[in-house]
């Protein structure tokens, strides 16, 4: 019970009001609602389309006795402060909250901290407000239309391909993304073609370099077979190499923005290995605030839904600070540096993602976080760090050089004119950092899809060459390629892409995936996102008969109407009344025009212990399992399992690729529950170099023997393929 005459305060989570009380200390009673205190009813649509849209909204069982205890504080508070999250969804939270605690006007005080810290509290407690409705009418919109797309397409998904699928305004899109990309792959057609290097070095010195051909008969090389290449080796093999220029420079490397949501999950996702939904499980806490010794709880990142790369003049200059301490002043910019927000409309005024105080390092609350926290929160710390430091200094060279034949030499002298237009020219690029700057703390990881020859630096620096100089020749290498297929998006990948092309917010791609994975619309295959035959079949159904639904650029826009609620620019009902007429219109064509889908499954060459019909894979409401073709007449069933082709490290049994109840993926022994051992990363083929025991993949390049501890880079060992399904 809150005391009579005390400032009752209400935030979402108890670790949340633990933090927040420790700040606020006497006077104040901190209570958390525990999430959403009320949504639409779930029996039924529950919008009132006939009537402005209305929403049915109901506190639901498990809320009742919170609901209760927040009314009972309220009465006897003298001021109610709600403290929800600084965007859409907190502003939709508090606004219920006064309807569901009946707050009166009297006592309500909205306040807004994007930090959970003492200044960061006292200044928004300095400065309360109102319900922002425009906020509310926002949440409430985007609350509204995937009800009534869900709700809508859901039950014709149902009837006409299977139970328990589900169709969403932003998650179809998406899968529609995956599947178009796989299909892009299927139909590709592999062309051979091939390049041509050669090392070389200078007369007087042994150390070689590697030159490209880049033009060949004064255009691109176009070599499309070892018929057409075969001659130009032979002729190469023979030539005279001359340095035509070199052209020396230098290139400055700006460091990376601070993270935002999507920006965090990707790199979590290159770096770590994370989920975006373990990524944000795991930011939450670090937001919300953890237990730091005698320092009590303690947030320690700012909020981890944001859109914004913005930083607070007083954390830039907290930064600036602490790297002159720390590093050096040399490594500090003349003026903290600004960052351009890349997603198409930024949500409200938020800050980047950032440690709530860069003194408070990884290493100094090491001892009071489990791993991945501490991992998550390295990472956000170095990120933004380097963000604030000075770029680095890179030295180019780029150097060209003409393959004379020797056919075109007379008496050893080389003709001008086989100089000035070269049958062969090579190009070798260098560089090398002169001045570290922000790499002395944090270097970006390298995007899984992009080809190290890609990147834009080439080795170390080239030895010092002079125009007009000749070459060694050391050798040929003529390398056979084949063009490549688009790769598989990642989940990182996936978001980056949802980013660009506008499509969601921060706070909806971790559950989006989620939810493609729980409906058994895509699988995760060595990282990749690939789609089943069921995410196919439902992503060919939407797009053949809700066109609109299923556009990008449409479901952009649609976010951008909800932004502009945001900003009071568009009215709300008025939004939701343009999108509904013509999605249901679609809706009726479409009960009336599709016919009942039969989904193909997977025959296995095994049969049935019960009754000896062929064995299948089928999927349920928990992804795939085995079962009989008699079916519904046998009703055998056994779940499907991944082989790893990996022994078990206790029994020696096959380890297997299992799904939790929550639908999480962890590893466990054929022989349950004989032998019960389990582990949440990925076992790998092959063993410890240092004891022989079991390697786990720790993280995007390294992994590390569950027997030992030792940390083994991915790169030093070979792995073969994984199992069948089993």
């Amino acid at each position: 019970m809150a005391e009579k005459g005390t400032r009752l305060v209400i935030v979402e989570s108890p670790a949340k009001a633990r933090t927040v009380g420790r700040i606020l200390g006497r006077g104040f009673t901190v209570k958390a609602s525990i999430g959403h205190v009320r949504d639409l009813l779930k029996s039924q649509l529950a919008v009132d389309i006939e009537n402005n849209f209305k929403p049915t909204y109901r506190v639901p069982k498990e809320k009742q006795a919170v609901v209760r205890e927040l009314r009972q504080a309220v009465k006897e508070a003298e001021e109610v402060y709600l403290a929800t999250d600084p965007d859409r969804e907190g502003e939709a939270i508090a606004w219920h909250l006064t309807e569901v605690a009946d707050i009166p006007a009297s006592k309500l005080r909205r306040v807004v901290f994007h930090e959970i810290t003492e200044p960061a509290i006292r200044e928004a407690f300095a400065h309360p407000r109102g319900i922002d409705m425009q906020l509310v009418h926002a949440q409430q919109a985007r609350r509204i239309l995937d009800r009534l797309v869900g709700y809508k397409l859901s039950p014709l998904l149902w009837e006409k391909v299977r139970g328990r699928l589900s169709a969403g305004r932003v998650q179809s899109v998406a899968l529609r993304l995956i599947v178009e990309r796989e299909r892009e792959i299927q139909a590709f057609v592999p062309e051979e073609y091939w390049t041509i290097a050669v090392e070389l070095s200078k007369l007087d010195d042994e150390r070689a370099f590697r030159a490209r051909l880049v033009r060949y008969l004064g255009a691109e090389p176009d070599l499309k077979n070892e018929e057409q290449v075969r001659p130009l080796v032979a002729e190469l093999e023979d030539a005279l190499y001359v340095v035509v220029s070199v052209k020396k420079g230098e290139r400055r490397r700006r460091p990376a923005a601070p993270f935002t949501t999507s920006t965090m999950q990707q790199e979590a996702s290159r770096r770590l290995g994370f989920t975006a939904r373990r990524t944000m499980a795991v930011a939450q806490q670090l937001y919300e605030g953890l237990p730091l010794g005698e320092e009590g709880s303690v947030g320690l990142i700012t909020y981890m839904r944001t859109d914004s790369t913005n930083v607070s003049p007083l954390a830039q200059e907290e930064a600036r600070r602490f790297i002159a301490q720390a590093y050096g002043e040399h490594l500090l910019p003349p003026e903290p540096p600004v960052y351009k927000t890349r997603a198409r409309i930024a949500q409200e005024a938020h800050e980047a993602i950032r440690p709530t105080s860069v003194f408070r390092t990884p290493e100094s609350v090491k001892p009071y976080l489990d791993r991945d926290q501490y991992r998550l929160y390295e990472l956000i710390w170095k990120r933004f760090i380097a963000s604030q430091m000075a770029p680095a200094i890179l030295d180019t060279m780029t150097v060209e050089i003409v393959a004379v034949p020797r056919a075109l030499i007379a008496d050893g002298e080389i003709p001008l004119e086989a100089l000035e237009n070269p049958r062969y020219l090579f190009r070798a690029t260098g560089s090398a950092i002169r001045f570290p700057g922000f790499l002395v703390v944090y270097e970006e990881a390298r995007e899984e899809d992009v080809k190290p020859e890609e990147e834009e630096e080439g080795g170390g620096l080239l030895p010092p060459l002079e125009p007009n100089e000749r070459l060694r020749l050391w050798r040929v290498l003529p390398e056979q390629h084949f063009t490549q297929p688009p790769p598989r998006y990642t989940e990182a990948s996936l978001i980056k892409t949802l980013e660009e092309l506008g499509i969601g917010r921060p706070s909806t791609y971790a559950p989006i995936l989620s939810t493609l994975f729980q409906r058994g619309y895509v699988e995760r295959v060595d990282k990749r996102l690939v789609p089943t035959p069921l995410g196919i079949t439902v992503t060919d159904l939407l797009v053949q008969h809700f066109p609109d639904i299923m556009d990008v650029n449409f479901t952009a826009r649609m976010e951008e109407d909800l932004d502009r609620i945001a900003a009071g620019e568009e009215d709300w009902v008025e939004v939701l009344r343009r999108f509904y007429g013509p999605f249901e219109q679609r809706l009726q064509e479409a009960l009336a025009r599709i016919q009942k889908v039969s989904l193909d499954h997977e025959v296995l060459d095994e049969q049935c212990p019960e009754c000896g019909a062929p064995l299948q894979i089928r999927y349920g409401r928990f992804g795939k399992f085995v079962g009989c073709t008699r079916f519904p007449e046998c009703r055998y069933t056994r779940p499907f399992f991944n082989k790893l082709g990996v022994p078990c490290p206790q029994c020696g049994g096959e380890l297997l690729e299992k799904k939790s109840k929550r639908g999480r993926t962890f590893y466990g022994c054929s022989n349950w529950p004989t032998c019960n051992f389990t582990t949440w990363k990925r076992p790998l083929t092959a063993r410890c170099p240092h004891c022989g025991g079991l390697l786990v993949q720790d993280d995007r390049e390294n992994a590390r023997c569950l027997k030992c501890e030792a940390v083994v880079p991915l790169a030093e060992l070979e792995l073969e393929e994984a199992g069948e399904g089993a």
